[in-house]
């Protein structure tokens, strides 16, 4: 007398759970590579110290977090150019918190 005569929607259909399919809501690793190349080349004009590690971190879970079997060539030269990105504004960084001329 609990269901009242209805039957519970799974029986039906044991494979889907409330009528919903599983839905995958991570981008693939294409989309990855692609992410982490832009934000390489946008980091040599713009915000280098965050778009770099953006880059290495998108290029790295785009090759599977390993650096063996074969690897696509876009998340491969995201961490590449990520890497020269967050290199370039740690220098610039350095070098324009230190000790100026003229003070002392």
């Amino acid at each position: 007398m609990a269901a009242f005569g209805r039957q519970h929607p799974t029986r039906r259909h044991p494979g889907s759970r409330g009528g919903r399919t599983w839905q995958r809501s991570a981008p693939d690793s294409a989309t990855l590579g692609i992410i982490g190349l832009i934000c390489a080349v946008a980091g040599f004009f713009v915000l280098g110290i965050v778009l770099g590690p953006v880059a290495i971190v998108c290029g790295w879970l785009a090759m599977g977090r390993t650096w063996r079997g074969p690897r696509p060539i876009p998340p491969l030269v995201a961490v590449v150019l990520g890497a020269i990105d967050t290199l370039l504004a740690i220098i610039w960084l350095a070098n324009t918190t230190g000790p100026t001329p003229g003070f002392f």
